[in-house]
């Protein structure tokens, strides 16, 4: 039973799970420091933030947030927690990886 439970676990690892590797050629990094920080990935097509975006505010823009990041690093490796329709429209749905997100966003 452990031994599936752990298969399952590393089945569900995201595609980057390594930061290291990612490229951030090309896209905008902002921190705003607050009691948690205030973090967007800026790309061409839309952004990427932290729980503090409202995506239903994202009129007629393609914006996604991930939850519970301190860095822009764990954003790529976190999950698309909420999606506005205009980022549906790309094709980024709730439960991808932050970094697939940006790569559709770029």
């Amino acid at each position: 039973m452990k031994r599936l439970l752990l298969l399952a676990l590393l089945a569900s690892l995201p595609v980057y799970s390594d930061t290291a590797d990612f490229d951030w050629t090309g896209l905008d990094r902002e921190i705003i420091s607050l009691e948690a920080p205030l973090l967007i990935v800026k790309a061409s097509k839309g952004f990427i933030g932290c729980e503090y975006i409202n995506v239903n505010a994202c009129l007629d823009e393609a914006c996604a947030t991930v939850n519970e990041v301190n860095t822009h690093d764990e954003m790529l490796t976190a999950t698309i927690s909420a999606a506005s329709k205009d980022a549906e429209k790309l094709g980024i749905k709730v439960g991808m990886s932050g970094a697939e997100a940006i790569e559709l966003l770029r």
